[in-house]
Protein backbone atom coordinates (compact mmCIF):
# COMPACT_ATOMS: atom_id res chain seq x y z
CA UNK A 1 0.00 0.00 0.00
CA UNK A 2 1.16 3.51 -0.75
CA UNK A 3 1.82 5.75 2.23
CA UNK A 4 0.43 9.24 1.74
CA UNK A 5 1.62 12.08 3.97
CA UNK A 6 -1.18 14.52 4.46
CA UNK A 7 1.02 17.04 6.29
CA UNK A 8 2.46 19.89 4.16
CA UNK A 9 6.24 19.98 3.76
CA UNK A 10 8.11 22.86 5.43
CA UNK A 11 9.03 25.81 3.22
CA UNK A 12 12.52 25.75 1.73
CA UNK A 13 14.74 28.83 1.96
CA UNK A 14 14.98 31.07 -1.09
CA UNK A 15 17.88 30.24 -3.42
CA UNK A 16 21.00 32.33 -3.03
CA UNK A 17 21.32 35.01 -5.67
CA UNK A 18 24.40 34.07 -7.71
CA UNK A 19 24.29 37.05 -10.04
CA UNK A 20 24.29 40.80 -9.88
CA UNK A 21 26.66 43.46 -8.65
CA UNK A 22 26.23 42.70 -4.93
CA UNK A 23 27.15 39.02 -5.38
CA UNK A 24 30.16 39.91 -7.55
CA UNK A 25 31.47 42.43 -5.01
CA UNK A 26 30.95 40.03 -2.12
CA UNK A 27 32.64 37.10 -3.84
CA UNK A 28 35.61 39.06 -5.22
CA UNK A 29 36.32 41.71 -2.59
CA UNK A 30 34.59 40.78 0.67
CA UNK A 31 34.63 36.96 0.64
CA UNK A 32 36.61 36.73 3.91
CA UNK A 33 37.79 39.03 6.72
CA UNK A 34 41.28 39.18 5.22
CA UNK A 35 39.95 40.11 1.76
CA UNK A 36 37.75 42.76 3.34
CA UNK A 37 40.74 44.34 5.12
CA UNK A 38 42.86 44.22 1.93
CA UNK A 39 40.03 45.79 -0.07
CA UNK A 40 39.71 48.59 2.48
CA UNK A 41 43.46 49.24 2.40
CA UNK A 42 43.48 49.37 -1.42
CA UNK A 43 40.49 51.72 -1.50
CA UNK A 44 42.21 54.01 0.99
CA UNK A 45 45.38 54.01 -1.11
CA UNK A 46 43.39 54.87 -4.25
CA UNK A 47 41.58 57.64 -2.37
CA UNK A 48 44.95 59.14 -1.45
CA UNK A 49 46.64 58.76 -4.85
CA UNK A 50 43.93 58.83 -7.52
CA UNK A 51 42.81 62.48 -7.17
CA UNK A 52 46.37 63.73 -7.63
CA UNK A 53 46.94 61.49 -10.64
CA UNK A 54 43.70 62.56 -12.29
CA UNK A 55 44.58 66.21 -11.70
CA UNK A 56 48.11 65.74 -13.11
CA UNK A 57 47.03 63.63 -16.08
CA UNK A 58 43.92 65.56 -17.15
CA UNK A 59 42.70 68.54 -15.13
CA UNK A 60 45.95 70.52 -14.90
CA UNK A 61 47.53 69.08 -18.04
CA UNK A 62 48.56 71.17 -21.04
CA UNK A 63 47.47 69.91 -24.44
CA UNK A 64 47.84 72.86 -26.82
CA UNK A 65 50.87 74.19 -28.68
CA UNK A 66 51.63 77.89 -28.28
CA UNK A 67 53.72 80.37 -30.21
CA UNK A 68 53.70 81.79 -33.76
CA UNK A 69 53.40 79.25 -36.52
CA UNK A 70 56.66 78.38 -38.21
CA UNK A 71 58.91 79.66 -35.40
CA UNK A 72 60.05 76.47 -33.69
CA UNK A 73 62.09 78.20 -30.98
CA UNK A 74 59.24 80.53 -29.98
CA UNK A 75 56.75 77.65 -30.03
CA UNK A 76 58.98 75.68 -27.67
CA UNK A 77 59.53 78.59 -25.27
CA UNK A 78 55.86 79.56 -25.01
CA UNK A 79 54.63 75.98 -24.76
CA UNK A 80 57.16 75.09 -22.05
CA UNK A 81 56.21 78.24 -20.13
CA UNK A 82 52.51 77.31 -20.35
CA UNK A 83 53.27 73.78 -19.13
CA UNK A 84 55.23 75.06 -16.13
CA UNK A 85 52.48 77.50 -15.26
CA UNK A 86 49.75 74.83 -15.44
CA UNK A 87 51.68 72.47 -13.17
CA UNK A 88 50.26 69.28 -14.68
CA UNK A 89 51.36 66.92 -17.39
CA UNK A 90 52.77 68.58 -20.50
CA UNK A 91 51.15 66.51 -23.24
CA UNK A 92 52.09 69.25 -25.68
CA UNK A 93 55.47 67.52 -25.75
CA UNK A 94 53.88 64.68 -27.72
CA UNK A 95 52.42 67.08 -30.26
CA UNK A 96 55.81 68.71 -30.79
CA UNK A 97 58.05 65.62 -30.63
CA UNK A 98 55.80 62.76 -31.79
CA UNK A 99 57.49 62.37 -35.17
CA UNK A 100 60.93 62.06 -33.62
CA UNK A 101 59.60 59.68 -30.94
CA UNK A 102 58.18 57.37 -33.58
CA UNK A 103 60.77 57.62 -36.36
CA UNK A 104 63.96 58.92 -34.78
CA UNK A 105 66.53 60.51 -37.09
CA UNK A 106 64.83 59.35 -40.28
CA UNK A 107 64.59 62.30 -42.72
CA UNK A 108 61.43 64.19 -41.96
CA UNK A 109 60.37 64.57 -45.59
CA UNK A 110 60.54 60.78 -46.03
CA UNK A 111 58.83 59.73 -42.81
CA UNK A 112 55.82 58.43 -44.70
CA UNK A 113 57.99 55.43 -45.57
CA UNK A 114 58.58 54.19 -41.99
CA UNK A 115 54.91 54.93 -41.29
CA UNK A 116 53.83 52.62 -44.12
CA UNK A 117 56.35 50.06 -42.90
CA UNK A 118 54.80 50.10 -39.42
CA UNK A 119 51.31 49.59 -40.86
CA UNK A 120 52.54 46.69 -43.00
CA UNK A 121 54.28 44.92 -40.11
CA UNK A 122 51.44 45.43 -37.64
CA UNK A 123 48.87 44.34 -40.24
CA UNK A 124 50.82 41.18 -41.00
CA UNK A 125 51.22 40.38 -37.30
CA UNK A 126 47.48 40.73 -36.81
CA UNK A 127 46.77 38.60 -39.88
CA UNK A 128 49.17 35.94 -38.58
CA UNK A 129 46.93 35.50 -35.56
CA UNK A 130 43.95 34.44 -37.70
CA UNK A 131 43.89 30.67 -38.11
CA UNK A 132 42.47 30.63 -41.63
CA UNK A 133 45.65 32.33 -42.83
CA UNK A 134 47.84 29.54 -41.47
CA UNK A 135 48.93 28.22 -44.84
CA UNK A 136 52.37 27.80 -46.45
CA UNK A 137 51.43 30.46 -49.01
CA UNK A 138 51.18 32.96 -46.17
CA UNK A 139 54.93 32.57 -45.64
CA UNK A 140 55.46 33.96 -49.12
CA UNK A 141 53.22 36.91 -48.24
CA UNK A 142 55.38 37.51 -45.15
CA UNK A 143 58.54 37.33 -47.23
CA UNK A 144 57.14 39.84 -49.73
CA UNK A 145 56.13 42.15 -46.86
CA UNK A 146 59.62 42.06 -45.39
CA UNK A 147 61.17 42.81 -48.77
CA UNK A 148 58.81 45.72 -49.38
CA UNK A 149 59.45 47.04 -45.87
CA UNK A 150 63.21 46.89 -46.38
CA UNK A 151 62.98 48.67 -49.73
CA UNK A 152 60.79 51.37 -48.19
CA UNK A 153 63.17 51.92 -45.29
CA UNK A 154 66.43 51.72 -47.23
CA UNK A 155 65.39 53.36 -50.50
CA UNK A 156 67.70 53.49 -53.48
CA UNK A 157 65.12 51.81 -55.72
CA UNK A 158 62.00 53.00 -57.57
CA UNK A 159 63.00 56.62 -57.13
CA UNK A 160 63.16 56.46 -53.32
CA UNK A 161 65.90 58.44 -51.62
CA UNK A 162 68.51 56.17 -50.05
CA UNK A 163 68.55 56.31 -46.24
CA UNK A 164 71.40 54.58 -44.36
CA UNK A 165 70.54 52.21 -41.51
CA UNK A 166 72.29 54.55 -39.08
CA UNK A 167 69.30 56.87 -39.44
CA UNK A 168 66.72 54.13 -38.84
CA UNK A 169 65.11 54.28 -35.45
CA UNK A 170 61.96 54.47 -33.41
CA UNK A 171 58.99 52.18 -33.83
CA UNK A 172 59.93 50.73 -37.27
CA UNK A 173 63.28 49.58 -35.90
CA UNK A 174 61.67 47.99 -32.84
CA UNK A 175 59.01 46.19 -34.89
CA UNK A 176 61.42 45.06 -37.59
CA UNK A 177 63.96 43.64 -35.17
CA UNK A 178 61.24 41.90 -33.15
CA UNK A 179 59.64 40.32 -36.24
CA UNK A 180 62.93 39.05 -37.64
CA UNK A 181 64.06 37.81 -34.23
CA UNK A 182 60.92 35.73 -33.77
CA UNK A 183 60.89 34.53 -37.39
CA UNK A 184 64.42 33.10 -37.13
CA UNK A 185 64.78 32.24 -33.44
CA UNK A 186 61.69 30.00 -33.32
CA UNK A 187 62.77 27.49 -36.02
CA UNK A 188 66.38 27.68 -34.85
CA UNK A 189 65.23 27.05 -31.28
CA UNK A 190 63.21 24.03 -32.42
CA UNK A 191 66.29 22.54 -34.08
CA UNK A 192 68.38 23.20 -30.97
CA UNK A 193 65.75 21.59 -28.71
CA UNK A 194 65.59 18.51 -30.95
CA UNK A 195 69.37 18.40 -31.11
CA UNK A 196 69.70 18.55 -27.34
CA UNK A 197 67.47 15.48 -27.07
CA UNK A 198 69.18 13.70 -29.96
CA UNK A 199 70.77 10.26 -29.46
CA UNK A 200 73.80 11.39 -31.50
CA UNK A 201 76.41 12.41 -28.93
CA UNK A 202 78.16 14.95 -31.13
CA UNK A 203 74.93 16.79 -32.05
CA UNK A 204 73.66 16.70 -28.47
CA UNK A 205 76.95 17.99 -27.03
CA UNK A 206 77.15 20.76 -29.64
CA UNK A 207 73.61 21.96 -28.90
CA UNK A 208 74.12 21.80 -25.13
CA UNK A 209 77.34 23.82 -25.36
CA UNK A 210 75.71 26.47 -27.52
CA UNK A 211 72.61 26.81 -25.33
CA UNK A 212 74.50 26.94 -22.06
CA UNK A 213 77.09 29.36 -23.41
CA UNK A 214 74.51 31.82 -24.76
CA UNK A 215 72.34 31.63 -21.64
CA UNK A 216 75.37 32.24 -19.42
CA UNK A 217 76.08 35.74 -20.79
CA UNK A 218 73.84 38.83 -20.95
CA UNK A 219 72.49 40.15 -24.22
CA UNK A 220 74.50 43.35 -23.85
CA UNK A 221 77.77 41.42 -24.06
CA UNK A 222 76.59 39.60 -27.20
CA UNK A 223 75.63 42.89 -28.85
CA UNK A 224 78.94 44.41 -27.82
CA UNK A 225 80.92 41.52 -29.28
CA UNK A 226 78.84 41.51 -32.47
CA UNK A 227 79.37 45.23 -32.98
CA UNK A 228 82.96 45.81 -31.86
CA UNK A 229 84.83 42.51 -31.61
CA UNK A 230 83.46 40.60 -34.59
CA UNK A 231 84.84 43.07 -37.19
CA UNK A 232 88.33 42.56 -35.74
CA UNK A 233 88.28 38.89 -36.78
CA UNK A 234 87.01 39.54 -40.29
CA UNK A 235 88.94 40.49 -43.45
CA UNK A 236 89.52 44.21 -43.91
CA UNK A 237 87.59 44.33 -47.18
CA UNK A 238 84.53 42.62 -45.64
CA UNK A 239 82.16 44.72 -43.57
CA UNK A 240 78.80 43.75 -42.11
CA UNK A 241 76.17 46.37 -41.44
CA UNK A 242 75.86 47.32 -37.77
CA UNK A 243 72.11 46.74 -37.77
CA UNK A 244 72.57 43.28 -39.28
CA UNK A 245 75.17 42.38 -36.64
CA UNK A 246 72.80 43.45 -33.88
CA UNK A 247 69.95 41.50 -35.45
CA UNK A 248 72.05 38.33 -35.65
CA UNK A 249 73.11 38.75 -32.02
CA UNK A 250 69.50 39.04 -30.83
CA UNK A 251 68.47 36.01 -32.90
CA UNK A 252 71.27 33.88 -31.47
CA UNK A 253 70.39 35.00 -27.94
CA UNK A 254 66.64 34.39 -28.30
CA UNK A 255 67.18 31.00 -29.96
CA UNK A 256 68.90 29.60 -26.88
CA UNK A 257 66.00 30.56 -24.63
CA UNK A 258 63.46 29.38 -27.19
CA UNK A 259 65.23 26.01 -27.34
CA UNK A 260 64.89 25.45 -23.60
CA UNK A 261 61.22 26.43 -23.70
CA UNK A 262 60.48 23.97 -26.51
CA UNK A 263 62.57 21.27 -24.82
CA UNK A 264 60.29 21.55 -21.82
CA UNK A 265 57.30 20.96 -24.11
CA UNK A 266 59.01 17.94 -25.66
CA UNK A 267 59.68 16.44 -22.25
CA UNK A 268 56.02 16.89 -21.30
CA UNK A 269 54.88 14.61 -24.14
CA UNK A 270 53.90 11.19 -22.72
CA UNK A 271 56.14 8.31 -23.73
CA UNK A 272 53.12 6.57 -25.23
CA UNK A 273 53.04 9.15 -28.04
CA UNK A 274 56.54 8.15 -29.14
CA UNK A 275 55.65 4.46 -28.89
CA UNK A 276 52.47 5.00 -30.92
CA UNK A 277 54.49 6.74 -33.64
CA UNK A 278 56.94 3.83 -33.71
CA UNK A 279 54.06 1.34 -33.87
CA UNK A 280 52.67 3.15 -36.92
CA UNK A 281 56.03 2.77 -38.67
CA UNK A 282 56.74 6.50 -38.88
CA UNK A 283 60.29 7.71 -39.31
CA UNK A 284 61.87 10.08 -36.79
CA UNK A 285 61.13 13.19 -38.82
CA UNK A 286 57.59 12.07 -39.68
CA UNK A 287 56.79 11.40 -36.03
CA UNK A 288 58.37 14.69 -34.96
CA UNK A 289 56.55 16.75 -37.58
CA UNK A 290 53.11 15.13 -37.34
CA UNK A 291 52.80 13.95 -33.74
CA UNK A 292 55.46 15.16 -31.30
CA UNK A 293 56.23 18.73 -32.31
CA UNK A 294 52.61 19.97 -32.68
CA UNK A 295 51.81 18.77 -29.16
CA UNK A 296 55.03 20.21 -27.73
CA UNK A 297 54.42 23.61 -29.31
CA UNK A 298 50.86 23.66 -28.02
CA UNK A 299 52.05 22.91 -24.50
CA UNK A 300 54.78 25.54 -24.77
CA UNK A 301 52.57 28.43 -25.93
CA UNK A 302 52.75 30.44 -22.65
CA UNK A 303 56.57 30.31 -22.27
CA UNK A 304 57.06 30.84 -26.02
CA UNK A 305 55.00 34.03 -25.89
CA UNK A 306 56.86 35.12 -22.76
CA UNK A 307 60.14 34.66 -24.62
CA UNK A 308 58.78 36.64 -27.58
CA UNK A 309 57.69 39.47 -25.28
CA UNK A 310 61.12 39.47 -23.64
CA UNK A 311 62.79 39.62 -27.04
CA UNK A 312 60.52 42.51 -28.05
CA UNK A 313 61.55 44.48 -24.96
CA UNK A 314 65.23 43.53 -25.24
CA UNK A 315 65.41 45.47 -28.50
CA UNK A 316 66.00 48.57 -26.37
CA UNK A 317 69.51 47.31 -25.59
CA UNK A 318 70.66 48.06 -29.14
CA UNK A 319 71.38 51.59 -27.93
CA UNK A 320 74.74 50.26 -26.72
CA UNK A 321 75.89 49.99 -30.35
CA UNK A 322 74.41 53.30 -31.49
CA UNK A 323 70.95 52.20 -32.66
CA UNK A 324 67.85 53.89 -31.29
CA UNK A 325 64.62 51.98 -30.88
CA UNK A 326 61.37 53.63 -29.81
CA UNK A 327 62.31 53.79 -26.11
CA UNK A 328 65.60 55.51 -26.86
CA UNK A 329 64.10 57.98 -29.34
CA UNK A 330 61.56 58.83 -26.64
CA UNK A 331 64.44 59.47 -24.23
CA UNK A 332 66.37 61.61 -26.71
CA UNK A 333 63.21 63.64 -27.43
CA UNK A 334 63.54 65.41 -24.09
CA UNK A 335 67.21 64.89 -23.15
CA UNK A 336 68.59 66.45 -26.36
CA UNK A 337 66.38 69.54 -26.06
CA UNK A 338 67.02 71.33 -22.72
CA UNK A 339 63.70 73.22 -22.52
CA UNK A 340 61.82 69.90 -22.55
CA UNK A 341 64.04 68.15 -20.00
CA UNK A 342 61.71 68.75 -17.00
CA UNK A 343 58.96 66.77 -18.75
CA UNK A 344 60.73 63.43 -18.94
CA UNK A 345 57.82 61.61 -17.27
CA UNK A 346 55.47 62.43 -20.14
CA UNK A 347 58.05 61.24 -22.66
CA UNK A 348 58.66 57.94 -20.87
CA UNK A 349 54.92 57.47 -20.58
CA UNK A 350 54.72 57.41 -24.39
CA UNK A 351 57.40 54.71 -24.57
CA UNK A 352 55.73 52.69 -21.84
CA UNK A 353 52.37 52.95 -23.63
CA UNK A 354 53.87 51.65 -26.90
CA UNK A 355 55.46 48.63 -25.22
CA UNK A 356 52.34 47.98 -23.12
CA UNK A 357 50.04 47.94 -26.15
CA UNK A 358 52.13 45.38 -28.03
CA UNK A 359 53.00 43.20 -25.03
CA UNK A 360 49.43 43.24 -23.69
CA UNK A 361 48.13 42.30 -27.13
CA UNK A 362 50.57 39.39 -27.43
CA UNK A 363 49.70 38.16 -23.95
CA UNK A 364 45.96 38.14 -24.61
CA UNK A 365 46.43 36.53 -28.00
CA UNK A 366 48.40 33.79 -26.26
CA UNK A 367 45.47 33.13 -23.91
CA UNK A 368 43.04 33.03 -26.83
CA UNK A 369 45.27 30.68 -28.79
CA UNK A 370 45.54 28.33 -25.81
CA UNK A 371 41.76 28.05 -25.68
CA UNK A 372 41.51 27.52 -29.43
CA UNK A 373 44.06 24.71 -29.37
CA UNK A 374 42.83 23.12 -26.16
CA UNK A 375 42.16 19.58 -27.39
CA UNK A 376 42.90 17.81 -24.10
CA UNK A 377 40.53 15.28 -22.62
CA UNK A 378 37.82 16.88 -20.53
CA UNK A 379 35.49 15.21 -18.08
Amino acid sequence: MAIINSQPLPSRPAPVNNSGLIFWLRSNFFSSPLNTVLTAVCLYGLWQVLPGLVDWFFLSATWAIYGPEGNASEITNQTVAACKEAGGACWSLISVKHRFMLFGFYPQDEQWRPMVTCFLLVGMMMASGIRRFWHPVFLLVWLATLVVSFVLMAGGLFGLTEVPTSKWGGLPLTLGMAVLSVAFSLPFGILLALGRRSEMNFIRTLCICYIELIRAVPLISILFMASFLLPLFMPEDLTINKLLRAQIGIILFASAYMAEVIRGGLQAIPKGQYEAADAMGLTYWQATRKIILPQALKISIPPIVSTIIGTFKDSSLVVIIGLFDVLNTVRIAFSADPPWTPFYMESYFVGAAVFFIFCFGMSHYSQWLEKQLDTGHKA
